[in-house]
Order: C-alpha cells, then sequence, then structure tokens
C-alpha cells in the first residue's frame, strides 16, 4: 500500500555523499559512520533541520544537483548494491513480481507544504514559469491546461497544483502502469475530501488522509489537519477497503488498467472514477 509515493524519488551515489559531507561539515565531525554514531540524537536532527532549511531557501542545482527539485536530501540511495536503480525503472522491469499493489494520493498533496507557512500567498509567476521548467513543461500549454481544470486558482494554487502531480500523482499512476504492464494487480485511490482548515484553504492535502485509513479521527491530534467533526464515514469506507486489500487483496473496487484507469476517489460520496485528472496525465507523458 504506497500512499503518496511510488518510486521516483532516490539519490545518486554521488549526490548522497554531497548531502553527507554537509551534514558531517554542520556537525563537525568526519563522514564515517562511527563518527555519526556518536553524534547526540537531538544535536543529529537539529542539524538535519538545518541542512534542510538551507537547502529550501536556496535550492541551487549546480550545489544540490536532483535534490533541488524536491527539497528532500535524506532519501534512498541507489548505491548498485541494496537499491540497483530508481525503484520506478526496477518497477518497469518486472521487479516486485508476485506483490499485489494498492496506489494513490491526496488530491491537492502539495498544498500541506504552501498553505500553513502563508507560502501559497507569495509565489509568483515567475517561480511557477521556472518550476515548469524545471520540470520540461512548455509554460503557455501547461500554464493552459492547470487553469482550465481550476478557472479561480491562484499563482499559487497553480504552482500547488503542478508540484503534486510532479512529485505524487504521475510517479504513482507510473507505479500502476508498471504493474499492468507486466499483468499483475494494481488498484488506484484518491483521497478527495477537503479539510476545513485554514479557513478551507489547506484542502485534500498530504497525509490529510491517515487517520481516515486507520480510523481513528477521535484522536486530538490529528484535528491539526482534519478539524473537528470529520466526516466518520469516509473513515469507515477506507478502512473497510484497507483491511480488505490486506487480506485478500481486493479492496473492493475494478482493477487498475491503461483502457478504463478505474480510480476509487473517497470523499463524502465515495465512488469509482475512470481515468481522472487525464489532460494533465497526458501532459506529463514521457516527462515523468
Amino acid at each position: 500500500m504506497a500512499q503518496s509515493g511510488a518510486g521516483h524519488h532516490a539519490l545518486s551515489l554521488e549526490t548522497s555523499r554531497l548531502v553527507s559531507r554537509c551534514l558531517t561539515e554542520k556537525l563537525g565531525i568526519d563522514a564515517s559512520p562511527a563518527a555519526l554514531a556518536s553524534v547526540p540524537y537531538g544535536c543529529l536532527i537539529a542539524a538535519q533541520v538545518e541542512l534542510s532549511h538551507e537547502l529550501a531557501v536556496n535550492p541551487n542545482p549546480e550545489r544540490w544537483r536532483e535534490v533541488a527539485l524536491n527539497l528532500m536530501p535524506f532519501e534512498p540511495v541507489i548505491d548498485g548494491d541494496l537499491l540497483p536503480d530508481l525503484p520506478i525503472k526496477q518497477l518497469f522491469a518486472v521487479a516486485g513480481t508476485g506483490v499485489d499493489v494498492l496506489v494513490g494520493t491526496t488530491t491537492e498533496e502539495y498544498r500541506l507544504f504552501t498553505v500553513p507557512p502563508g507560502l501559497i500567498d507569495q509565489l509568483t509567476d515567475e517561480a511557477l514559469a521556472q518550476r515548469m521548467a524545471a520540470y520540461g513543461l512548455p509554460h503557455a500549454e501547461t500554464r493552459h491546461l492547470y487553469h482550465a481544470a481550476a478557472p479561480e486558482a491562484s499563482t499559487g494554487d497553480l504552482f500547488s497544483a503542478l508540484v503534486t502531480d510532479w512529485f505524487y500523482r504521475i510517479p504513482a499512476m507510473r507505479m500502476a502502469e508498471a504493474r499492468v504492464g507486466h499483468a499483475q494487480p494494481a488498484y488506484m485511490y484518491e483521497f478527495a475530501w477537503r479539510s476545513p482548515q485554514f479557513t478551507r484553504r489547506l484542502g485534500a492535502c498530504h497525509a490529510l488522509e491517515l487517520p481516515f485509513v486507520f480510523d481513528n479521527l477521535q484522536q486530538n491530534e490529528h484535528q491539526a489537519l482534519t478539524g473537528p467533526g470529520a466526516p466518520q464515514a469516509v473513515a469507515e469506507a477506507m478502512h473497510v477497503a484497507w483491511v480488505a486489500f490486506a487480506t485478500s487483496g481486493d479492496p473492493g473496487w475494478p482493477r487498475y488498467d491503461l483502457t478504463r484507469r478505474a480510480t476509487m476517489r473517497f470523499n463524502l460520496t465515495s465512488e469509482v472514477v475512470d481515468d481522472p485528472h487525464a489532460a494533465e496525465r497526458v501532459l506529463w507523458e514521457d516527462r515523468r
């Protein structure tokens, strides 16, 4: 069960060594396992947070290489041994045969990272254009397509939707496609219930689905994302589906295929939707 994740994010060995050097320089230690093991846990976490902040403030690709795109310096490493290649490439090459897959995302994943810090109102047309270019997308066509899907969207809204697709939704689709290509079962879902938090701007953001999947909405710590009175019926529907998949391999809706692309969309009314976000999917073909 791959929630908000698939197989596109991993570091090259060279980049992982760069990140290690940056971290150990901050800590003032040698770049060795023994030296890292001697660092108190709190100091190690503080250095990691500081390094991540520096990357977010200045994601210069000449310095940070591929990490500049997803701003995650601590990721799995393609070391040629434990991880011989990018996971999605391995999946298309028949890795994981015999493993059933349930994969999906929330509808508005990246809003978790733009709405709470107020970034969504600070993003400019220039920042949006730069991100499109970094993703290898044609500016005019891409902006028109995303604007057509949400005519009232601000620049920050468009930026969030674009990064949601690059970071989460398209990789999830590619995982399902890899399974289908080898006649392996895959089921796709989308969590679409929008949180009322941050004056209803948070939307169906990253991690919002977790208390629904585990059916523990009543726990207070979840309400920062869900707000009060989150719909119990959605939690029951998701929890039943996840348990069914874990026990039988069938969550209760049609398998994903390349014709129908059936996707269970969880919301106040949950239903199977065929090929959701089709126009965006086509735009990303051969680009992600």
